[in-house]
């Protein structure tokens, strides 16, 4: 019989009880000297108080503020803040915005972004977003985070089938992932799933990347740092470019991270022209614009592209970025003012844009907060009602690419099951990267344990790229069971940021694992593919022993329940592949 839902809570590493610090805040009533600064004037328009605020600091002061992780200014009572946080789908501990070493210890793991967009369903996007950016907020809220501006989503296109990043994008068509990116980021924000009840207030601020024509990572001595994107005006008008106006546009994202790579020439970060141009004039975007991280560095060291470190400074501030991700910014634009290559009201036109997001957080308004976001508390983090989200998330996402003879479901009556293949039973495959400490993990194997009394599990490999392995004794294993379910793929290991892939063929010894399993099972098997890329299967699409496939991408913390369910009937999968078509082809004969 499954677990239920309540006793897989038992498992849940939830926070621990309170105690936590309060967060700061600039503005507050404890310093009686702050109520005769407009900046701390709440009923004033948010452009006159950051345009006070810059007006008060000094040159070194304002230098400071340009990089990621900006300093306190004791004498106005402005607090440090950290503006490089992650939550891709969920709250993470990448970047140094938020850590889960204080009283609360995980964050609910929503699919992978390629497996969430397989269920073509926007409100569901919404919602999950709306999770995420309650229990950011609540983390803040709960002091055990020194930032709110989160670097999340991925909207660029899933063109090229290796690129190690596809599985943190939508996919490949740019009306989906626009539609992605403007469900997320009103979920995150805090408006309402039609928008425009936002009102200048933010939950939380979602920031749309990478900015743009990004989708190469490292290939065949090609690195992201060095790749010039050589793009059409009409292939940008029609492919990269819409989903990123959609983000701008209609889900009035307060932040926009500009990419390493140049396109057509022009590194992304100091083209005037995308930044200033398209995205702050034609899409009339009023956020920040953030480099990624030391994007800035690589155009005089890398790229060459500036002559000197303050050519680089002056490049992007002028174009319109207004944030370094690194520490470019602070060791050299001091030096590009004082040499008369770059203007101070530069440095304060990014200020102005800065200063205006951490007041919309609610974060110069004193303590609590008088905003509609100030009274979320600790018990949004890894909620039953999250939680929930996340398997029914996992569930819609799952694809079933083939189902000869009807296969499946498998009979729960099943006397014997036998589970082999290298990610059965690995939790970290199944969360993805940029992904922080799930809430609970149950592992697929777990999960079908769970339906099957007497279950046999063998890895058949030694790792996903199964180099080594002991095929031989998953063969036996096979042949004694009733049932076989092959859970293979890919993880992290084969493909990731700064990792792309050369082939999509499976890793190694695989093909061969499956295809001994399934020639000595009893009965056809069900192969099962843990993936963010595309796979070629041909062999397994045409093999009568495999009578079932599942991709699963990568699930998230409910993804072992959620295969389960779909293996022994609790849910019908119905959904589609949005991973590039080219393996969509090869997956599946439509």
């Amino acid at each position: 019989m499954m677990l239920s839902f309540v006793s897989l809570l038992s498992f849940t590493l939830l926070f621990i009880h309170g105690g936590s610090t309060q967060p700061p805040f600039a503005c507050d009533s404890s310093n009686p000297e702050t109520k005769n600064y407009l900046f701390c004037q709440t009923e004033l328009p948010i452009t006159q108080r950051a345009r006070d605020l810059v007006s008060r600091l000094t040159l070194d002061e304002k230098i400071s503020q340009l990089v990621n992780s900006a300093p306190a200014i004791p004498r106005l009572g402005i607090p440090a803040y950290e503006w490089w946080s992650e939550a891709l789908h969920g709250v993470s501990n990448v970047g140094p915005g938020v850590k889960f070493d204080g009283t609360i210890k995980a964050a609910t793991s929503f699919p992978q972004v390629i497996l969430t967009a397989a269920s073509f369903d926007p409100y569901q996007w919404y919602r999950i977003g709306q999770a995420i950016g309650r229990e950011a907020r609540a983390m803040y809220n709960a002091g055990e985070a020194n930032g709110m501006t989160f670097w999340a989503p991925n909207i660029n296109i899933f063109r090229d089938p290796r690129w190690g990043r596809g599985q943190e994008t939508p996919g490949e068509d740019p009306f989906v992932v626009g539609k992605y990116a403007v469900s997320y980021v009103r979920g995150v924000q805090g408006d309402t799933f039609q928008g425009g009840k936002l009102h200048g207030h933010l939950q939380a601020s979602a920031c749309c990347k990478h900015f743009t024509a990004y989708d190469l990572d490292n290939w065949k001595g090609t690195n992201r740092f060095l790749f010039d994107a050589r793009v059409t005006v009409q292939d940008l008008a029609d492919t990269y470019q819409p989903p990123f106006e959609k983000c701008v546009r209609d889900g009035r994202a307060s932040g926009v991270m500009c990419a390493y790579n140049r396109v057509n020439g022009v590194p992304s970060c100091a083209d005037s022209s995308l930044l200033f141009k398209t995205l702050r004039g034609e899409w009339d975007f009023k956020g920040y614009v953030t480099s990624d991280c030391d994007a800035v560095a690589i155009i005089h060291n890398d790229q060459g592209y500036a002559k000197a470190p303050e050519d680089a400074v002056v490049d992007v501030l002028k174009a319109g970025m207004d944030l370094n991700c690194g520490s470019y910014l602070q060791n050299y634009t001091k030096s590009a003012v004082l040499q008369k290559k770059l203007p101070e009201s530069q440095v304060d036109r990014a200020l102005h844009n800065l200063f205006a997001v951490r007041m919309r957080l609610g974060l110069f308004n004193g303590n609590p907060v008088p905003n509609p976001f100030g009274n979320i508390g600790m018990d949004q983090i890894c909620s039953p009602e999250h939680q929930i989200l996340a398997l029914e998330a996992a569930r819609n996402g799952i694809v079933l690419l083939k189902n000869d003879a009807k296969l499946l479901p498998l009979p729960k009556s099943t006397m014997s099951l036998a589970v082999i293949g290298p990610n059965a039973n690995s939790p970290q495959t199944l969360i993805g990267n940029y992904a922080g400490p799930p809430c609970k993990s149950v592992t697929p194997l777990q999960a079908l344990e769970s339906y099957i009394k007497n279950t046999v599990y063998h890895p058949g490999c030694d790792t996903v790229s199964c180099s080594t392995g002991a095929i031989d004794k998953a063969v036996d294993i096979a042949k004694r069971a009733d049932y076989v379910v092959l859970i293979m793929g890919l993880d992290q290991t084969e493909e990731r940021e700064a990792l792309d892939r050369v082939d999509l063929f499976l890793p190694g010894r695989q093909q061969e694992l499956i295809v001994s399993v399934a020639k000595a099972a009893k009965r056809p098997v069900v192969l099962v593919l843990l993936s963010g890329g595309p796979i070629d299967i041909s062999f397994a699409k045409d093999d009568p022993r495999i009578g079932g496939i599942f991709w699963a991408g990568y699930p998230g913390e409910g993804g072992g329940n959620a295969l389960a369910e779909v293996i022994f009937g609790d849910h019908n999968p119905g959904n589609n592949l949005l991973i590039p078509s080219i393996a969509n082809k090869m997956l599946y004969d439509q």
